[in-house]
């Protein structure tokens, strides 16, 4: 098992949060504007970063046709406006076809209410009916834009709970990574102690740490 296996293991079968996930990371990594749709869904993955720009989802059902069982399917948007990127009908054969762990996106969806009723583990922006068009684009996307995301995103570790989606990026799979997380499991186990069973305030929990 690889690091980054080890990382996503040690996540999943401790169901640490994204709150945590970010505290190890220096209260950084949210993904910002992606929001829980269905409610107590958690997931965790390595990210296939998707894109859609120039108002057109033409791309983006073009590279999902490779995603793999248990990604997490991370759309992003270029010159897109407000117009929803995917609705059901990706969701559906990325989730329950292709297996995917989640679908997360900075961008709207449309088909909001048959993606709530079949309570598809989603995290986007919000919704909105007026949808891309299915054009295939003039020109490529820039090539800067593409190398910068692709490197920033792909291959990194996506964390998601109805707080919101935190990703770590590449250069954090190591093992100093994974002990941040085991130790910050250990800091929150304490911080309940503290409070639940000695009553101590949360000033003398947090700020003093009365505990060491």
């Amino acid at each position: 098992m690889d690091i980054r296996d080890s990382i996503i293991t040690t996540i999943r079968k401790n169901r640490i949060s994204t709150t945590e996930v970010a505290d190890c990371m220096g209260k950084t990594g949210a993904v910002k504007n992606c929001h829980a749709v269905n409610r107590g869904h958690f997931a965790v993955g390595p990210v296939r970063w998707v894109y859609a720009y120039d108002e057109t989802n033409w791309p983006v059902h073009e590279q999902v046709r490779d995603v793999q069982e248990g990604d997490i399917v991370f759309i992003e948007a270029f010159n897109c406006g407000d117009r929803a990127i995917i609705g059901e009908l990706v969701t559906k054969f990325m989730v329950l076809y292709r297996g995917v762990n989640a679908v997360i996106s900075n961008c709207n969806f449309r088909d909001g209410n048959d993606i709530i009723k079949q309570n598809y583990p989603v995290w986007c922006k919000g919704f909105n009916p007026e949808g891309c068009f299915n054009v295939q684009p003039s020109k490529p996307l820039d090539e800067n834009i593409r190398r910068e995301h692709m490197a920033l995103y792909d291959g990194g570790i996506a964390v998601c709970d109805d707080t919101g989606v935190v990703i770590i990026p590449k250069q954090l799979h190591t093992e100093e990574f994974l002990d941040k997380l085991h130790k910050i499991e250990d800091q929150e186990d304490i911080w309940f102690e503290c409070l639940d069973h000695r009553k101590w305030d949360t000033y003398d929990i947090v700020c003093l740490k009365k505990y060491l």
